[in-house]
């Protein structure tokens, strides 16, 4: 096993719990899902399956606006990219409301989980501070 890899991925673990509490700090986010916040519904499931090693490189956020914001929040974005993959080196992000259900009635999204201003991020190997520097200068524009 790759050192480097290894490495990466704690970085990369480390950084989705500081970026997921970081961003809940904000007036613009309405909740984030993510398990390894004792808060989401998923923490004792993650805290009983992923010991010791993380609770993932995913998150998922909403903001307390509509449909709009979130579209306006992916579009805004520098350093991360708007893709519907997960697992890559860099962050990437998406609305799955416009993009990956965007087939399917506002009815039909709720029903699989997606809100109108739900945001999937997949956490990559950049910074820390870069990935959040990313992430308010976009919440500062909506």
């Amino acid at each position: 096993f790759d050192k480097r890899l290894l490495f990466s991925l704690i970085k990369t673990l480390f950084s989705c719990m500081i970026k997921s509490k970081s961003i809940y700090n904000g007036d613009k986010v309405d909740n984030v899902s993510y398990p390894g916040l004792p808060s989401d519904k998923y923490h004792s499931r993650a805290s009983n399956y992923m010991t010791n090693r993380g609770k993932g490189s995913m998150l998922i956020f909403s903001l307390k606006g509509g449909f709009d914001d979130a579209v306006k929040f992916i579009n805004s974005l520098k350093l991360s990219s708007h893709l519907a993959n997960v697992g890559d080196a860099k962050t990437l992000v998406i609305h799955p409301a416009s993009t990956t259900h965007q087939q399917l009635s506002p009815e039909e999204q709720l029903s699989a989980g997606v809100t109108p201003t739900m945001v999937r991020v997949s956490v990559g190997i950049e910074h820390i501070d870069d990935i959040l520097e990313d992430f308010e200068q976009a919440l500062n524009l909506i």
